[in-house]
């Protein structure tokens, strides 16, 4: 089977006219969330949502698939300044990243240039012979064994590959300690899988190395391939891994809070130019540009009404659960300052599609059940909601991840979006 194919036939449950149904949906929800009353509701959400919370500032947008629905930015870009978060101010997305790497390979899967179920070793030789972490020895060393089985494309967009962040991931996390502990800026190390491709989901390098693949197999580094097949097709002008000094006005400060104490700001400073760009995480964005990459999501992979920057049937390859009976998006920390516990759906059983986390069934008062979302460490949020045709993004800029006080303004600013549909 070609691999066109088979990606033709794992998108039985999502349709060209669901995706035509899609497309009316957005038109119709541009109507009915115009009045000020709308948008004047979720501003006093945000407003008073930071105020209460104690967070140093949030930009927040919505939008249809042709038309922004809701914008807000309440807050201090920076607490030494004084000086306002604006709607366009700019934030690292960290893992939001993700998404736009997820999209460049399944361009390569388009053009014949990647297949989904083949070994990625064809490219990345550095990945033919990956050893499993099966433990540790009585004195503390790992104990390693060859893997079975070879990572796929497929298993690195869905979080399969057995690559995990010692953040989330006990057994990584000690082999970390046991070994060195990873430079800050590295870039898809060459660390052990945790478990057998394709026999567990866990969040991890799996993007890191999509990035590595994408340059591979393009030529280019990211940030080219990027610019070129993405970001300015779809005018998203304050994306990228490189900070023009120029821009550093729209920089929002950072926030760190330590042992569950008040935050604490990190001053602010240009981000020096990484040395590697990194497909799991390092783009700097702003909420305008962030939904504009949703809504080439809710139009089915269309920039405009020519440019094409995905298939549709790859969008809806991307949009339906890939990871058959596991479970995805639910994470222990083991690392509380970076990352409280993971679990924004409580009680649900989430899905992972060919790069976004899908929820199952709907949200008390908010997304629907097919919804696709992430985020990024700094608690940078967003959904795309097809069934409704609408998306949405709300950024802050502080660590820990999900600190229970973000994933409460999430909410809170969630349901007042789909109560003021």
């Amino acid at each position: 089977m070609s691999d066109n194919a088979s990606v033709t036939n794992l998108t039985t449950n999502l349709t060209r006219r669901r995706f035509a149904q899609i497309a009316l949906l957005g038109t119709q929800a541009g109507r009915l969330f115009g009045a000020s009353g709308a948008a004047n509701a979720i501003d006093r959400v945000l407003r008073e949502g930071i105020q209460r919370r104690n967070i140093p500032c949030v930009t927040a947008m919505v939008a249809s698939a042709d038309r922004i629905l809701y914008s807000g930015a309440f807050g201090k870009r920076d607490q030494a300044s004084g000086i306002a978060v604006q709607p366009d101010s700019i934030f690292a997305i960290a893992s939001m990243t993700k998404a736009i790497t997820s999209v460049a390979a399944m361009q390569l899967v388009e053009r014949g240039k990647l297949k989904l179920d083949e070994p990625v070793a064809r490219h990345l030789p550095q990945l033919a012979k990956m050893q499993v972490l099966q433990g540790f020895d009585a004195a503390g060393k790992p104990v390693l064994r060859p893997a079975t089985k070879m990572i796929t494309l497929r298993h690195l967009l869905t979080h399969t590959s057995g690559f995990a962040y010692p953040t989330w991931h006990e057994a990584m996390f000690k082999y970390t300690q046991a070994t060195s502990p990873l430079p800050p800026g590295v870039v898809a190390p060459l660390v052990p899988l945790m478990f057998e491709p394709g026999s567990a989901w866990q969040y991890g390098y799996s993007a890191d190395w999509t990035g590595r693949l994408v340059e591979q197999v393009s030529g280019l580094n990211l940030e080219q391939y990027f610019q070129r097949n993405i970001l300015q097709p779809l005018g998203m002008s304050d994306t990228s891994f490189i900070f023009p000094p120029e821009k550093f006005e729209h920089l929002v400060s950072r926030s760190q809070r330590q042992n569950g104490g008040p935050l604490q700001e990190v001053p602010r400073a240009i981000p020096p130019r990484p040395a590697a760009f990194n497909g799991g995480g390092g783009l700097n964005s702003t909420a305008p540009d962030y939904i504009r990459f949703m809504q080439m999501i809710l139009r089915y992979g269309r920039a405009g009404v020519r440019d094409e920057i995905l298939t549709a049937k790859s969008v809806e390859a991307m949009s339906v659960n890939q990871i058959g009976d596991l479970s995805a998006g639910k994470m222990k920390s083991f690392m509380p300052n970076t990352s409280s516990d993971v679990d924004v759906h409580p009680g649900a059983l989430d899905k992972w599609g060919l790069g976004f986390l899908i929820n199952t069934i709907p949200y008390e008062g908010g997304r629907s059940a097919g919804s696709l979302a992430w985020a990024g460490v700094y608690n940078t949020f967003y959904w795309i909601d097809p069934t409704r045709g609408i998306c949405a993004t709300i950024m802050m800029q502080f660590l820990p991840f999900v600190d229970k006080e973000a994933v409460g303004l999430l909410g809170d600013f969630e349901r007042a979006v789909y109560a003021n549909l």
